[in-house]
């Protein structure tokens, strides 16, 4: 049997003191990911200026990161149910260190974009390895509130590039900016010094070399049998619903409140940021929420919260609505990342779980790529109220994959 099976609590999870180290780790992995990509963001202007970068090859800088994230998220998923959660975190965390701090040694395009790959590999295993290792060493009850604290970490990044770059990059420049991002490395040496292996993993890997059993391919197991298969489906569409919808909004909402209603840059960051803060109290709610009530009707409950909050934040017009409005759109829209990390764990045995989680979402980053091409491209031939109103839309999918394909696993002791 594929799917986790139900008793009424995880006795295996790993002591509180271990706990601990395995929940700061993970966050810490994860909001390293958001600072990256959002000082990228930042120091596009002044990368482009001195390297004489056209605008292509500016954009393509990101596209190349978000490629190797995706790369990297696959090959250290399947390396990390072979050979352990700690190590394999180690060396993702490592590799983005080493290779960000290269970026500020690049005299050209092509170095630039290849150190820049290589970090986005490094980037990509954290999040999934960090979601498995959270959910074996945590117990059951737990387990969905914990996975959202290591969601929060990426907008914690995301929070501390927009207050730290504007500070820094007049003074050291986007050069030492990368350099700055050698500092992960600490970081992988506390990984290594101070988490443990959880017990579950542990346990799973001696009783395979006991019995001389070979675990089979990790990916195979996304699609063992039909029920398991189905929910592989069904995670897909949640996580590129969720993807498309973040990348959709977060990339045009400055340029929808400046073009619509005339704001500011710094007026429309302000107000931005407010539908930030309400990503950040939504992802936190829903791990409470998934604790307390279930995975199912936390997703439900927040899908059609974002089916009704985006069509209605299109059609707002007041400063004062649109501030409060972004919040509560914002809690909704990017809330239910608080909830895939224990969904997915639940759902896969030991020996393919950091593959479900990094393939599965990473697939949903793929197709949320697409997110600001659409919304562009409608917003261009219409305007921007449709298209965020087509982005309400795509949340029905969302409805109908959790109510057909995803197995509530509340409670459940993971295999």
């Amino acid at each position: 049997m594929t799917l986790a099976s139900r008793p009424a609590a995880d006795s295996r999870a790993s002591s509180p003191r271990h706990a601990m180290h395995a929940l700061a780790a993970s966050v810490l992995g994860y909001a390293m990911d958001g600072f990256d990509l959002l000082i990228l963001g930042f120091m596009l202007p002044a990368i482009a200026a001195d390297l004489h970068l056209t605008p292509a090859q500016a954009g393509s800088l990101v596209t190349w990161t978000l490629a190797g994230a995706v790369a990297g998220g696959v090959v250290f998923g399947v390396l990390s149910d072979y050979f352990g959660r700690v190590r394999m975190l180690t060396w993702t965390i490592l590799l983005f260190a080493v290779f960000t701090g290269l970026c500020a040694l690049a005299q050209g395009y092509r170095d630039l974009l290849a150190f820049r790959t290589m970090a986005g590999v490094g980037l990509g295993g954290e999040f999934g390895i960090g979601m498995a290792l959270v959910a074996e060493a945590w117990p059951a009850h737990q387990r969905a509130r914990v996975s959202s604290y290591v969601g929060l970490g990426w907008q914690l990044g995301v929070l501390a590039a927009a207050l730290l770059t504007p500070l820094l990059l007049p003074v050291i420049g986007w050069r030492g900016m990368f350099a700055v991002g050698l500092m992960p490395a600490v970081v992988s040496f506390f990984v290594r010094r101070r988490v443990a292996e959880p017990a579950l993993f542990t346990e799973r890997r001696l009783n395979t070399a006991a019995t001389a059993t070979a675990p089979g391919l990790p990916l195979r197991r996304l699609f063992h049998d039909a029920r398991t298969a189905r929910a592989s489906l069904g995670v897909i569409v949640l996580c590129s619903v969720q993807n498309f919808g973040y990348y959709g909004l977060m990339i045009w909402l400055p340029s929808y409140l400046s073009k619509t209603f005339g704001y500011s840059l710094t007026k429309s960051g302000v107000w931005t940021a407010a539908t930030v803060l309400g990503m950040a109290l939504g992802i936190w709610l829903f791990g409470m929420a998934a604790d307390r009530f279930g995975r199912k009707p936390a997703f439900l409950v927040y899908q059609i919260g974002a089916v009704a909050m985006v069509f209605v934040y299109s059609n707002l017009t007041s400063p004062a609505a649109l501030l409060v409005g972004g919040a509560v759109m914002g809690v909704f829209v990017n809330g239910m990342i608080g909830g895939y990390g224990a969904l997915i764990s639940e759902i896969y045995p030991t020996e393919a779980r950091a593959t479900a989680q990094n393939v599965l979402f990473n697939i949903g980053r793929a197709v949320g790529g697409l997110g600001p091409v659409v919304v562009g491209a409608l917003a261009a031939r219409y305007t921007f109220a449709v298209a965020l109103a087509f982005l309400a839309s795509i949340y029905l999918l969302d409805i109908l994959a959790t109510l057909f394909l995803i197995p509530e696993m509340r409670g459940a002791d993971l295999q």
